[in-house]
């Protein structure tokens, strides 16, 4: 019984590993490239390849190369994505603002 609840155990880890790999694909897939360039990050294509084998790679239950993926996926989640969310103008939860928008609101000019 205790061997059964270790192999669904792996079976959700090993889910969660995929579906952290495809998550991260399709960020990367939906990104503009000139937003990877302004970055300063390495190219599209790069992540595409990297986040695609990831992805293949956890289809084929082999650890070690399971965690190189996830690996590559949580850099990407952490390190990159991020940084293209800034240069792309993706400010969080803001939606449709103005690019006269502060922080704490419209600017108004000092009135």
């Amino acid at each position: 019984m205790l061997l059964s609840g270790f192999g669904t155990m792996l079976q959700l880890l090993y889910l969660a590993m995929l579906v952290l790999a495809v998550v991260a694909f399709v960020f990367a897939a939906t990104a503009r490239e000139d937003a990877y360039r302004a970055a300063d990050k390495k190219k599209k294509s790069f992540w595409l390849i990297i986040l695609g084998i990831a992805v293949a790679v956890n289809l084929i239950p082999m650890l070690f190369l399971q965690l190189a993926g996830v690996v590559a996926s949580i850099v990407f989640m952490v390190d990159v994505r991020p940084a293209l969310k800034a240069v792309s103008g993706g400010g969080g939860g803001r939606r449709g603002g103005s690019s006269s928008d502060g922080p704490y609101g419209p600017y108004n000019g000092g009135r």
